[in-house]
């Protein structure tokens, strides 16, 4: 089967059907390569070996930022999504009474940074998913005068919803609030123009659709929200003139590259950018088709061996992920036995959940269907 990805680039296909991306992705041999000459420059020269690599900064933010549509000035390279969250729950001045409106359902990393607002007065406002999503109308009857900010998931981490951001950040900005997204689990499957999509911020990590290093992320903060921001957590590299080391009380920088803070993952900001520069070699249309592709033919099959199929599916909706169970099974059990048959997903007391990418195929699909234990 061709795969909008090529397969080659990718040795974990050598071992197993790999589909477990929405929990950690898989680095292509580009990625790796560039990991191991970054390794071997320090061990070999120190700050000899580093400093081409700290010259390149700029060059990577601009990598990422034409990725999602950005200017590099509105990007920054940060360890995770939870460090996103946190530069903006610390450095908006909220009064006692604001509120922020997110889903029941969020990841935390998505969550616990704006929890711990409510230790400054502002009131959390949870969205029940099991009973409704976060759709426009729902939001709409949400928000309130006192909204300050509405954060959502681009795409649910466990049940792979897709949110309409462009219809959201609408509502949320008719309500004057801002629109905070987190997108680690679209970023890479699903093309975005994040100034299109109407988020004032978007963060999220590298280490699963973009195919990065763990403990890399990234911030965009839209030019408007960045005049506003107080550095939160501020460090030596959040200053105008890094280099002028004593002098303290000098500004920040005048971009979004204040919020890194300090030193920052070097090696994993070069993982990220070598990965979005092997993204970018490949139709990420085509990509997303595939994995649409991909994930409807799963659903598709559970349903027919009767498995419950978590996932809400339709045109806007679907992405990368499908979570299932079977009634009358323990899906621990079934997650087990797919690992045994060398299909690798993430499996926990709620469900199997499944996350292919642009180079699994078909073959790989029916191979778990294969795999899933009948009901009893």
């Amino acid at each position: 089967m061709t795969t909008p990805l090529p397969r080659a680039e990718f040795p974990v296909t050598e071992k197993c059907a790999y589909l477990n991306h929405a929990a950690t992705g898989v680095p292509p041999r580009a990625t790796r390569d560039a990991i191991v000459a970054f390794a071997a420059a320090q061990s070999e020269g120190g700050v000899l070996g580093t400093s081409p690599y700290e010259l390149r900064m700029p060059s990577l933010r601009e990598r990422l930022a034409s990725f999602i549509g950005a200017k590099a000035r509105d990007v920054t390279f940060l360890r995770n999504t939870s460090e996103g969250a946190n530069v903006l729950a610390l450095g908006l001045d909220w009064r006692h009474g604001d509120e922020i409106v997110l889903c029941d359902n969020e990841f935390p990393a998505n969550a616990v940074p704006w929890v711990a607002l409510q230790g400054r007065g502002v009131n959390v406002r949870f969205i029940p998913t099991a009973q409704e999503r976060m759709t426009p109308d729902t939001l709409l009857r949400s928000v309130s005068s006192r909204t300050r900010a509405v954060a959502v998931s681009w795409v649910s981490f466990g049940d792979g919803y897709r949110h309409d951001l462009p219809a959201l950040a609408e509502i949320a900005h008719r309500a004057g609030a801002w629109f905070f997204v987190d997108g680690i689990q679209g970023l890479g499957a699903f093309p975005l123009d994040v100034v299109a999509s109407g988020a004032d911020a978007f963060y999220g990590g590298g280490q699963k659709w973009l195919l990065a290093l763990q403990g890399i992320g990234f911030l965009y903060v839209c030019p408007r929200l960045q005049e506003r921001l107080r550095v939160g957590m501020p460090g030596w590299r959040a200053l105008a003139d890094m280099w002028d080391f004593l002098n303290y009380d000098q500004p920040y920088a005048n971009d979004a590259s204040r919020f890194e803070g300090g030193t920052p993952n070097f090696i994993g900001a070069l993982s990220l950018a070598t990965s979005i520069e092997f993204l970018e070699r490949y139709d990420r249309e085509a990509v997303a088709a595939h994995i649409l592709a991909l994930t409807d033919r799963l659903a598709d099959g559970l349903r027919r061996l009767g498995a419950d199929v978590q996932s809400q599916r339709g045109a806007g909706l679907s992405s990368g992920i499908v979570s299932f169970s079977v009634p009358g099974r323990d899906p621990v059990e079934i997650g087990r036995a797919l690992q045994r048959a060398g299909v690798v997903t993430t499996y926990r007391k709620s469900g199997v959940r499944v996350s292919p990418h642009g180079y699994n195929t078909a073959e790989e699909i029916d191979r778990l269907l294969e795999a899933v234990p009948s009901r009893p």
